[in-house]
């Protein structure tokens, strides 16, 4: 089968440099660059994965293995090469029906945060710990949001009744994200129509495709064209994200070494996280360090509008508290939070937080010693760098969706087979905190942890594809059935899937229940 490529590089987006574990990143960083699948058999000799995936890449070279590509995480993070020497990877791809090698992304990201906090409370009390993940398992909770219940039944529709891929004027396709009601009525107030999918496609019948998303942008909505790798290989955004490392890890403060107490219950026990996102990628991140034991308090505010079912998944081990950073009162609440925190957490509109006196310079100033995580849809460099973004836009955007229906032999697009880009940056932010974490404790320091979804994206590609991956079978339900774990909440009888990482002695369990929004005051528990 031939994969459709990007110009000039065998079926594989423009890499970064070469230099080595730190291009394309400043100074007192640490940033993981993008290396095509062939490259990293040539630079690391050492696999601590058990099995491997028959496929070979779209260019025929053998693929990077699970093992290799989490030994280039976790080195390229500054991790200690020793380490790796705990780890078991079970599984190979496919792990879910598709080309593109999503079990490989699942279990690596996985396996780092995993790894992460293991060596955390081993800097702690001076013991290791073994981490193993199952790359079906891993694959699975990459959906998560698909297969909670609450009282047994599944959770709502997914999208809003207007979502979706509409074909435009100049028989292009976009794709709309109208979940939020701001973004739908925005969308339809753009678009001079009524809330009915055919009359947007009328609508977007008078529209060309790129101009839409530009004109949908400027209204601050969320919509892509539908673009093929090459043409976001062409596309300055497309050679900006090209550029960046998939994750930097950068000292931006001076503070003095960070101790937590000795001989903790969990790893994290004791550290304070500030959980300012929404949707998946970032309450991915807050809900894996609570699993680890942190104390995780997602701020929001009411006039925010909320999306219940991902709210439910996503909470798991979380308070929740409501701030309004429009009030002097509430913003200066949230200063005081934030001087009693280890990690803050945000994953808005790129500037949004800056522009209430919370960038992570400025959270370094309140707060040496924070940790600083921001997440954003399509990089801090390039024309996109402020635009708004979702998972499902950015793969539509970045070749991705083009690429997988071609694979498949079906017009385009054709979406991964889970929120892949959403999960796997929520994982990275999570390995990134704790690698951060540790590092304050060895040598002090404020720190900023920055990823985005188009960066993971491009990642993605470069793991490689698979000649047979729509081979493999969805999961049945009683496989699911043995992947599941169930706790009491306030909303009924939580059925979720069990983290993938299990450390063999603190296995990661969320303590506290999801609950409704703004249910916790603002104050850290005693």
């Amino acid at each position: 089968m031939a994969f459709p490529s990007f110009p000039g590089t065998g079926g594989l987006p423009p890499a970064t440099g070469e230099e080595g574990f730190f291009a394309g990143t400043r100074p007192r960083s640490l940033g993981l660059p993008i290396r095509p699948a062939m490259t990293y058999a040539m630079a690391m000799a050492d696999d601590h994965s058990s099995h491997h995936s028959s496929d070979e890449t779209c260019n025929g070279a053998e693929p990077a293995s699970p093992g290799q590509v989490l030994r280039e995480l976790w080195l390229g993070a500054g991790g200690e090469s020793a380490a790796l020497a705990n780890v078991a990877l079970d599984g190979a791809d496919p792990a879910l029906p598709s080309s593109f090698r999503v079990g490989t992304a699942a279990q690596a990201t996985i396996a780092a945060a995993g790894l992460a906090a293991a060596e955390v409370r081993r800097q702690r009390t001076g013991r290791a710990q073994g981490v193993s993940v199952d790359m079906r398992q891993a694959a699975i909770e990459f959906r998560s949001e698909r297969y909670m219940r609450l009282d047994g039944k599944p959770p709502g529709p997914a999208w809003d009744r207007i979502a979706g891929v509409y074909r435009t004027g100049d028989d292009r396709r976009v794709r709309l994200h109208t979940n939020f009601p701001h973004h739908r009525d925005g969308m339809l107030k753009l678009l001079g129509c009524a809330c009915e999918r055919e009359a947007v496609q009328v609508a977007l019948l008078r529209w060309q495709a790129e101009p839409f998303e530009a004109a949908a942008a400027e209204a601050g909505l969320v919509a892509t064209m539908l673009r093929s790798p090459a043409e976001w290989a062409a596309h300055a955004q497309g050679r900006a994200v090209a550029a960046l490392p998939l994750i930097e890890i950068e000292k931006i403060g001076e503070a003095p070494v960070g101790r937590l107490p000795r001989n903790p219950e969990r790893p994290l026990s004791g550290v304070r996280v500030l959980d300012l996102t929404r949707v998946i990628a970032g309450p991915v991140c807050g809900r894996t360090l609570a699993a680890h034991g942190a104390d995780v308090m997602r701020i929001t505010a009411p006039h925010l509008p909320g999306l219940p079912n991902l709210d439910i998944d996503m909470g798991r081990g979380k308070l929740s508290a409501h701030l309004d950073l429009r009030s002097f009162e509430e913003h200066e609440r949230l200063a005081a939070l934030l001087r009693e925190s280890h990690i803050f957490v945000q994953g808005y509109r790129p500037g949004a937080l800056a522009e209430h006196g919370f960038s992570p310079e400025a959270c370094a100033d309140l707060r040496p010693g924070i940790i600083a995580v921001t997440l954003s849809a399509y990089g801090h460099e390039g024309p996109w760098a402020g635009r708004r973004g979702f998972d499902s836009l950015v793969q539509n955007a970045c070749g991705t969706n083009w690429a997988e229906a071609e694979a498949l032999g079906v017009p385009p697009p054709k979406e991964l087979p889970a929120q892949a880009l959403d999960h796997a940056t929520g994982f990275l932010m999570a390995f990134g905190a704790m690698v951060a974490l540790a590092r304050k404790m060895r040598e002090g320091g404020s720190w900023l942890v920055r990823v985005s979804l188009a960066q993971t994206a491009h990642w993605l590609w470069h793991l490689g594809r698979l000649q047979n991956g729509f081979d493999c079978p969805e999961p049945s339900a009683a496989e699911i059935k043995s992947m599941l774990d169930a706790m009491d909440t306030p909303f009924g009888r939580l059925t979720f899937i069990r983290h993938a990482a299990q450390l063999s002695e603190t296995p990661a369990r969320w303590s506290r229940p999801p609950v409704q929004l703004g249910t916790h005051a603002p104050v850290w528990p005693v």
